[in-house]
């Protein structure tokens, strides 16, 4: 008995030892393709992390994270990841559901200190399920760009203008609002900034079009609904569950020594900046810690995730919108979120589930495969544009798929 016991031993060692060798070999392949895309100057930095339902298959980060210091990029550097972030207030507002706070199909003026209400149908309710779908029809006017940006204290705001005087978006640090404030501003009927671009002309429920004023809507509504604060609710239900320790959404919550300078063009450093609107686009994170969070979204699509029931998350992974819902959609780039929506999660014409995000000096894709269960994410410090762009960001995302077949679980 002690004689197969050892050799069942002995084989297992063996096999833990080949699979070991074959994806450390998958990984130094995989690593040298995206070194010879970072060598190109494109992107100053930027990180990766491939992963399945036991966790991370492969994270890197390559490149610097400060031209300036010679700080390298790596898997534990830290960014604000622009609109990725909504996948997190989809997944707090069904939360605030499982725990008795609200229902998705309640009307948010039921949960407001100001109304909100479309003018051109006064009569029609919006609900959080509108919000959560981009249906409500509220729009991102002209003044979500050039009021809601502001700089990290400390900096100078007026060097900032001048240098960046073709890029009118920055705000002085005191001019950071609570978003009650900027959405009693951007919204309510006596809201300076509520224009004739604050909402659409068609029936709450009708019609997708991306919010991101919808969506900072909704997450002062699980504030408003709960009692306790955005970033305070998805900590204690998100990030602490998922061991997501290097991640939060403003500058105190996390390390700043690990925070990347992010770049309007590889020469051209980005001041510091934050958002009024934090809940829509400000979640800062790593590769490492991004990829557990979509570690958890593969095993909760395949009904076993840890930080929501499963009837939660079929909630949260259902397609919610029709083709009537869409003036248009895009059948051609398997990565555009807006073919369908669940709650704040988007689904690509081939059916790959996931989320994409911009802002100034970010670029970020997050997907998985429901079908093969594996998923890619990609973190930019830099901004980009134009052909050979385009062909260096879909080669580092492409490069993450070529490879995913040749990592062992």
């Amino acid at each position: 008995m002690t004689r197969v016991f050892s050799l069942f031993a002995a084989i297992l060692m063996l096999s833990c030892q080949h699979r070991q060798d074959v994806n450390q070999q998958a990984a130094d392949a995989l690593t040298r393709q995206l070194d010879s895309i970072s060598k190109q100057g494109i992107f100053n930095g930027f990180s990766v992390a491939m992963v399945n339902d036991k966790g991370i298959l492969y994270e890197k980060g390559l490149g610097m994270a400060d031209v300036a210091a010679q700080k390298p990029y790596t898997e534990q550097t830290i960014q604000n990841i622009a609109s990725v972030s909504k996948t997190l207030i989809g997944i707090a507002l069904l939360k605030a559901q499982e725990l008795g706070k609200l229902k998705l199909d309640d009307p948010i003026n039921r949960y407001l200190p100001f109304e909100v209400v479309n003018p051109d149908f006064p009569n029609d309710i919006i609900t959080i399920r509108h919000l959560a779908t981009h249906t409500s029809g509220i729009l991102d006017n002209e003044f979500y760009m050039t009021k809601n940006y502001c700089i990290k204290s400390g900096q100078d705001f007026s060097k900032i203008r001048k240098e960046f005087d073709d890029l009118q978006v920055f705000n002085p640090a005191d001019s950071l609002l609570t978003l009650e404030k900027y959405l009693y501003n951007a919204l309510s009927k006596t809201g300076k900034w509520r224009n004739k671009d604050t909402f659409v002309k068609t029936k709450p429920g009708a019609t997708y079009e991306y919010s991101n004023t919808g969506a900072t809507l909704a997450a002062f509504i699980i504030e408003r609904a709960t009692g306790q604060p955005f970033d305070a609710f998805t900590k204690q239900y998100i990030l602490e569950p998922l061991g997501m320790k290097a991640s939060g959404w403003h500058f105190k919550d996390v390390d700043f020594t690990r925070y990347s300078r992010l770049y309007a063009d590889p020469k051209t450093a980005l001041p510091f900046y934050t958002m009024s609107t934090y809940p829509d686009g400000n979640f800062i994170t790593s590769a490492h810690d991004l990829g557990l969070f979509l570690s958890e979204l593969i095993k909760a699509y395949d009904g076993r995730g840890t930080i929501l029931n499963k009837e939660s998350f079929r909630e949260y992974f259902k397609p919610q919108l029709t083709a009537e819902n869409f003036v248009t959609r895009d059948e051609k780039n398997p990565y555009n979120d807006s073919f369908n929506t669940g709650i704040f999660i988007g689904f690509g014409y081939s059916g790959y589930v996931g989320h994409t995000g911009g802002d100034p000096g970010v670029t970020t894709m997050l997907f998985f495969d429901p079908t093969r269960k594996i998923g890619r994410l990609l973190i930019l410090n830099t901004s980009f544009s134009g052909k050979r762009g385009g062909d260096a960001f879909y080669g580092i995302w492409n490069a993450l798929e070529k490879h995913q077949n040749n990592f062992t679980n």
